[in-house]
């Protein structure tokens, strides 16, 4: 008997990243890693060729019959049914309430239940806790923090989507102080300089003590904000993703500091499997285990 694999798929407003997943080791096939970026401004037909040449690729040694595909994708979105909720966002334009699980298993040639969709932070944390950093926990909490903020908790090894972009914090929502907008608008507020991104920053921590400060504020802010969320759901774990978590070590002192100031000592770790959390979890979704433990 051929090993369980799936394929878990990453879509995001620029890209499409897929790859076989084997589900009993939560490992990646290497050689079956494709790539490519994508426009979500263009057309539906052109979005979709992206998707399925990608995808396709992919699966090259796989039988129709045999391919069960999981796809991470950004909210808002109707993933029992497949269907894209995403306007005003400059993104997807073309696909607003267009079925894409439908779509996809049309252009394919497989059938739609053999397709599957969780959100893009819930995919994260799921494959976190399958063979991650939050492996093992019964109550975990996962952040993607980027160009906005992505939030998921795992209760007993399934993984939810949390919600939490818009939650009320400091005056404003959660996603203005925990996103790289707010790296770019307060090193502008201290120096008046542009940067482009939190990666540009951290390059120049060593030099800039302006750059410095800003990571030291996030962590703080971002020990704060979780204070809550930490106590609410009990969570034995934070595990945080993105382009911000690359710069962990710059701003977990002041992230934990703070968590123990309100005398919680959660571990705090950077996800482990980087970009290929999603993709793995999303393909775990089809994962025997994960299926039993959602119909008890």
């Amino acid at each position: 008997m051929e090993k369980s694999v799936a394929l878990g798929v990453d879509i995001g407003g620029s890209h499409i990243t897929a790859a076989m997943v084997n589900l009993e080791e939560g490992t990646v096939i290497q050689n079956s890693i494709k790539r490519t970026a994508v426009d979500s401004r263009q057309s539906a037909e052109e979005i979709f060729t992206a998707w399925c040449n990608v995808i396709n690729d992919a699966l090259v040694d796989i039988k129709n019959s045999e391919r069960n595909i999981g796809i991470a994708f950004p909210g808002p979105f109707d993933y029992e049914n497949g269907i894209c909720l995403i306007k005003d966002q400059d993104k997807f334009k073309a696909l607003y309430q267009v079925n894409i699980k439908k779509e996809l298993a049309k252009r394919l040639a497989i059938n739609p239940s053999n397709i599957r969709f969780l959100n893009d932070a819930t995919a994260f944390m799921q494959g976190e806790v399958f063979c991650g950093a939050a492996k093992g926990y019964q109550n975990a909490l996962g952040l993607t923090l980027g160009t906005g903020l992505g939030s998921a908790i795992a209760v007993n090894g399934i993984a939810r989507d949390a919600d939490l972009w818009n939650s009320s914090f400091l005056g404003g929502i959660a996603e203005d102080y925990l996103s790289t907008r707010w790296f770019v608008n307060k090193y502008k507020t201290l120096t008046g300089k542009e940067v482009k991104g939190v990666k540009e920053l951290a390059t120049a921590v060593k030099t800039d003590p302006f750059a410095r400060q800003v990571f030291n504020e996030f962590g703080r802010a971002l020990g704060h904000f979780l204070v809550d969320f930490i106590n609410a759901n009990k969570s034995e774990i934070v595990v945080l993703g993105g382009n911000i978590s690359r710069s962990f070590n710059l701003f977990a002192p002041h992230l934990i500091g703070n968590l123990e100031a309100f005398h919680l000592h959660t571990t705090v770790k950077a996800t482990a499997l980087n970009e290929y959390a999603a993709l793995i979890g999303a393909a775990s979704s089809w994962n025997l285990d994960s299926n039993k433990k959602e119909r008890n």
